[in-house]
């Protein structure tokens, strides 16, 4: 499961509509997003990378998989009806964000029970973020960097931790063991893509992250987004447009991690997280 992306320009009013379970928006931020989108190529390869995950996945496994996405198409409910229509007895539900928060993947596991309605057995997968192979993918990324290494994932409203929410731990303990791998003594981490929600949100944000790197000497810096695992909008304009620019105003050379997307070792690394959920044995 994915969080999904309007397929077209057209898309986004309806996208943006679903996102707010129905309440109205405003054009100001059908424009802001419809901007965005203009400036990244018209549109999101999510739906293509998702695809090409799923494709290689199944491959790997030797098992049906199918596709849903949290607010486009085809819908979590539509891939559990696929499934069951195939004589699925079973379901897996993995959500493509390696992070637990009651924010995020708690919706995506409230989605799939509604549409499974018991008519199968599941097993849901809710965190993954301290996986041997998914650590060592990153790990190869950014493993002999000669400068600061900035790992980021999506910032959720600072209220989650008075809710004993683990979400921001599950980040730190993956950046720190993806850092011991590659041996990493210059590194950092930062919240990306908050929202304007009036209220505060988790940070410090990656654009105050730059500002601080570069006071203090910086001069090279790699971003690897440890809470993405594909080419999407929060990678293309939110790292590749924003973060650079402020990167350029700085002075300082920025990079950024090619993507997991659909790369063997990774596909390698969501088979062993399905095959541990079924308690089968891993032919990664």
């Amino acid at each position: 499961m994915a969080y999904g992306s309007p397929a077209t320009g057209g898309d986004v009013p309806a996208y943006l509509t679903d996102i707010r379970e129905g309440r109205p928006v405003s054009q100001a931020a059908i424009d802001e997003l419809t901007e965005r989108y203009r400036r990244i190529g018209g549109r999101s390869p999510l739906d293509e990378v998702t695809e090409a995950q799923r494709a290689a996945l199944e491959q790997k496994l030797g098992l049906p998989v199918f596709v849903g996405m949290k607010h486009w198409r085809p819908r979590i409910g539509e891939a559990v009806d696929a499934a069951l229509v195939g004589g699925a007895e079973t379901l897996v539900g993995l959500v493509l964000a390696p992070h637990y928060s009651r924010l995020s993947i708690a919706g995506y596991r409230e989605r799939l029970e509604a549409a499974l309605q018991g008519r199968a057995e599941l097993i849901f997968v809710e965190s993954w973020h301290d996986h041997g192979p998914f650590l060592e993918v990153l790990a190869s990324r950014v493993r002999g960097f000669d400068g600061h290494v900035v790992f980021t994932a999506h910032s959720l409203p600072e209220r989650i931790l008075r809710d004993g929410d683990p979400y921001r731990d599950q980040l730190l303990e993956t950046s720190r063991l993806v850092a011991e791998r590659a041996g990493l003594a210059d590194w950092s981490f930062a919240f990306q893509s908050a929202s304007a929600t009036g209220e505060p949100w988790l940070g410090p944000d990656i654009l105050k992250e730059l500002d601080r790197l570069a006071a203090n000497g910086a001069r090279r810096v790699l971003v690897c987004p440890v809470g993405f695992v594909s080419d999407h909008l929060e990678i293309l304009w939110d790292l590749d447009v924003e973060a650079r620019e402020r990167a350029a105003e700085l002075g300082l050379e920025l990079d950024r991690i090619q993507s997991l997307n659909d790369d063997p070792a990774f596909v390698d690394a969501l088979a062993v997280v399905v095959q541990k959920a079924l308690r089968v044995p891993s032919q990664a």
